[in-house]
């Protein structure tokens, strides 16, 4: 059995959860790759937050991305994955980056996607969503 950081006994993670994050970490993975290709730098990645996860936080010129990175075994499917509650928690957790590294603050700031197939270049949408 697994053991948690409280010192009590857990279940080893399922089959099926390794796997889903396995295909997560590479999905983000290629992500980063094809935003630096672009001209990004990577300022982070998995930034977790008490309000939400960014899976990737890049920046290129006077431009602070918060990237979310899909994978579906289709585009259009993975396109579709991106939900107003998502997008909240989102946009929630980049007010913890920007609480957190107030010299962000002065920078522009989007909401990208990158979305992930096998078999497929990966593709980013810029502006995937806006906040209030």
């Amino acid at each position: 059995m697994a053991r948690r950081a409280s010192g009590i006994d857990a279940p080893p993670p399922r089959p099926e959860r390794v796997a889903a994050f396995r295909t997560g970490l590479s999905a983000e993975s290629r992500a980063a790759a094809l935003l630096m290709a672009k001209g990004y730098r990577i300022v982070a990645r998995r930034f977790r937050s008490p309000v939400g996860e960014v899976d990737i936080v890049a920046r290129r010129r006077n431009v602070l991305v918060f990237v979310e990175v899909k994978a579906r075994v289709r585009l259009d499917d993975a396109a579709e994955c991106l939900t107003p509650r998502q997008q909240r928690r989102i946009a929630a957790a980049a007010g913890a980056w920007l609480a957190e590294h107030p010299e962000d603050g002065a920078s522009d700031i989007r909401f990208d996607a990158v979305l992930v197939a096998p078999r497929r270049l990966p593709r980013h949408i810029a502006a995937a969503f806006e906040t209030d």
